[in-house]
Formats: structure tokens, C-alpha cells, sequence
């Protein structure tokens, strides 16, 4: 008898969770043996204290699974960072979770926090990892669209978005694509309307140090009134160039605490062991001048990339914060952004990523993401393609 399978299929939703245009242009670049400004893999070096308290971990054997939170050393350096940084108190005994990347940090928080229809707004661009996250674990992502190029919140576009089955707003300062740095007053803005409708405010804030131009970044759990209903989400994957270590944090009321972190357990079980000894070692090791000098670093990186991009007729939306840039493409071939980027790819052999891939609606056709946290010898590389000179 023959077995049927009628009954096999994906979820209904998998159809709508695609490769994120980041990833798919990152294997074209490959293959072309371009260079790759589409993902935003942060390949610079790793602080030497990161990197020797790692190894130092795996010979000394911590190899095993830890307590579902993290190491104590890891959660201790956390809190005394948020305080000395961020002017965040967080117990690193009861409101402070070591997660698998800040994604893994949203994700469990999700799942936490969020039910099937549950609303969450979000800005627009916004990050594609944000968005469908949100979608699988069947909540409804709203986009609140900003000003193009100015990214200006329109904060009477922000409170039409609320209705109710809005569960929370997400907020990702400095921001990924578009590099914006929410200003005081925007946040306090998103925090009175988050008290008024009693909502949640996720937030993403793992550039927290890439701020330019005298940018300020803010953690909004800071706020009066905010922190309990504030699920702070950064890490150190970008400020250690550690993205495939997998060291993300987040911070919660105990509250919600307990049950994100065992959501993160039942999903990831830990972050890596030996990995969160180096991470920790970093945060109590190096000293603030780090942070201050790799701003300045990326801040130079910033306007090379800028200027390039400039020169190749591609007008850029310099950033106040992140390591993005947004610019212009309408000039370069092609009907969609997907065929300006593989355009640009083929004649240039530089990769950035489609706009589209960060915006609803049909907008961002004109418009590529690019990243600049590269080697100097790659980037150096990439703004001389862009310029013609190789």
C-alpha cells in the first residue's frame, strides 16, 4: 500500500520566513570573490584579553553546560558595566540573563512575554531578524515607518499604531540598518506612551558603543517608570568582533526574569561556556579608553565609507551610531534593489544588501545597506572598487 502524505507540509508560516537578503548576498559575493559589506560580521580583531581568557577556559575545563543564567562572572561584570555605563542597577542574581546573541535574547523574551496575535510595533527600517522573530512566535509585527534619510520618528504615526492587541514596542538604538540614535527626548516620547497603554518596550542595543559626532546613547530602562516594563537586550558580539561566539545579555525585572531565562534554556540550553569566560574577562579587564577609542576607530571608518560611496554616485545617509550606512542607489542599474545589488556586485564586486530587506510596503528599492566594520585592508579595498581605482 502506497503511504500518503497529504498530510505533510510546513507551518503556515514558514513560506514567510525566507534567507534574509543578507545571507543570500553574502554566498553571491562569494562566489564572485568580491568584498563582502552586506553582513555585518565585524571582523576586526579580537581584544587579546577575550581571547586568552577563552582558550584559558577550555584548558582549565570549563567546557560543560552552565547554570541557566550564566556564569557568575559574566552576570557580575554585566550588572557593574550597566551601572558604570548605562546607569542601569540590574541584580546579576535575579535580573540578568547570559543568552545565545541578543537574538537569542529576543527570542526567548518572545516567547516569554508574547501570545499568538499579540501586536508589537516596531520602526521602520528596521532589522529583519526583529521582524520575523516577532512572526514566529505567531505575534503581528506593526512597522511604524520614519522620515526617509532623516529618520524622524512621527510620533502621532507611532501612537495611530496602538490598539488593543498591542503588547509592546521595540526599539533599536543605535539602529541597524539606518544607523539612528534615539534622542532623549524621542525616548521619553516612546516611554510615556508605553506607560499610558501599559505596554512592553523591547530594546536592541547591541551598538550601544558605535556612537558618533557626539551621539549619547540612552537605555531607556533608565527612564522614570521604565524599568520594569523594560526588557533590555544588547551583548558583546560586536564590541569584542565575537559575532560567532554567540555572547548576547538581557536584562528584566525578576518579574519576567525566571521565565525568559527558561525559555532560553528549553531553546539554546546556554551560551557557550568557555565563551563567556573571555567575554567576561574583556568587560572586567579593558579599560573605558577602549570603548572611547573604538568609537573614534569606526567613526573614521564611517566617513571613508561615506566618502566612497559619495565618489561612486551613491548617496549615503551618513550615521549617527551602528556600523551602517544607507545610501542612495537610484543611479545604478536595475528595477528592484535586489538587481542594483547584484548589479553592483558584477561591476564592482563590492556586496551590500537590498533596502527592501529592511522596510514594508515596497519601499527601499532605492536603497542598499552598507557595512563598515571591516579591516582596514578590506575596506580599503571595497572604497577603492567603489572609486574605480582597482
Amino acid at each position: 500500500m502506497r503511504a500518503t502524505v497529504e498530510k505533510l507540509s510546513l507551518s503556515e508560516i514558514s513560506p514567510k520566513i525566507m534567507q534574509s537578503e543578507i545571507r543570500s548576498m553574502t554566498v553571491e559575493c562569494d562566489r564572485v570573490g568580491g568584498v563582502n559589506l552586506a553582513q555585518g560580521v565585524c571582523d576586526t580583531e579580537v581584544p587579546e584579553p577575550v581571547v586568552e581568557a577563552a582558550i584559558r577556559a577550555i584548558h582549565d575545563g570549563n567546557n560543560i553546560y552552565t547554570r541557566l543564567d550564566g556564569i557568575t562572572p559574566l552576570r557580575q561584570a554585566i550588572s557593574q558595566k550597566l551601572e558604570r555605563h548605562n546607569g542601569m542597577k540590574a541584580d546579576p542574581d535575579g535580573e540578568v540573563l547570559v543568552a545565545s546573541g541578543a537574538t537569542g535574547a529576543l527570542y526567548a523574551a518572545c516567547l516569554a512575554l508574547l501570545d499568538p496575535g499579540d501586536e508589537v510595533i516596531l520602526f521602520e527600517p528596521f532589522y529583519g531578524y526583529h521582524l520575523n522573530t516577532l512572526m514566529s512566535v505567531r505575534a503581528v509585527p506593526v512597522a511604524v515607518p520614519m522620515a526617509m534619510h532623516t529618520w524622524e520618528i512621527d510620533l502621532d504615526a507611532l501612537r495611530a499604531a496602538i490598539t488593543p492587541r498591542t503588547k509592546a514596542i521595540l526599539v533599536n538604538s543605535p539602529s541597524n540598518p539606518c544607523g539612528k540614535v534615539f534622542t532623549l527626548a524621542e525616548l521619553e516620547a516612546i516611554a510615556a506612551l508605553a506607560e499610558e497603554h501599559d505596554l512592553f518596550l523591547f530594546t536592541d542595543e547591541i551598538y550601544e558603543y558605535f556612537v558618533y559626532d557626539g551621539a549619547k546613547h540612552i537605555s531607556p530602562a533608565t527612564l522614570p517608570g521604565m524599568a520594569e516594563r523594560t526588557i533590555t537586550i544588547s551583548g558583546l558580539s560586536k564590541t569584542f568582533s565575537i559575532t560567532g561566539w554567540r555572547i548576547g545579555y538581557l536584562i528584566a525585572d525578576r518579574r519576567w526574569l525566571g521565565s525568559i531565562a527558561y525559555f532560553h534554556d528549553l531553546t539554546y540550553v546556554c551560551s557557550p561556556s568557555p565563551f563567556q569566560y573571555g567575554a567576561a574577562a574583556g568587560l572586567m579587564e579593558l579599560p573605558d579608553s577602549f570603548y572611547t577609542s573604538m568609537a573614534t576607530e569606526y567613526q573614521a571608518k564611517r566617513d571613508q565609507m561615506c566618502s566612497a560611496l559619495t565618489a561612486a554616485g551613491l548617496t549615503p545617509s551618513v550615521p549617527p551610531g551602528a556600523y551602517y550606512v544607507l545610501a542612495d542607489v537610484s543611479s545604478l542599474p536595475g528595477a528592484t534593489a535586489k538587481e542594483k545589488a547584484r548589479n553592483l556586485l558584477r561591476d564592482k564586486k563590492v556586496a551590500g544588501v537590498a533596502g527592501t530587506a529592511f522596510f514594508t510596503g515596497g519601499r527601499g528599492e532605492n536603497l542598499l545597506r552598507f557595512c563598515f566594520a571591516k579591516r582596514d585592508e578590506d575596506l580599503k579595498k571595497a572604497c577603492d572598487l567603489l572609486r574605480g581605482k582597482i
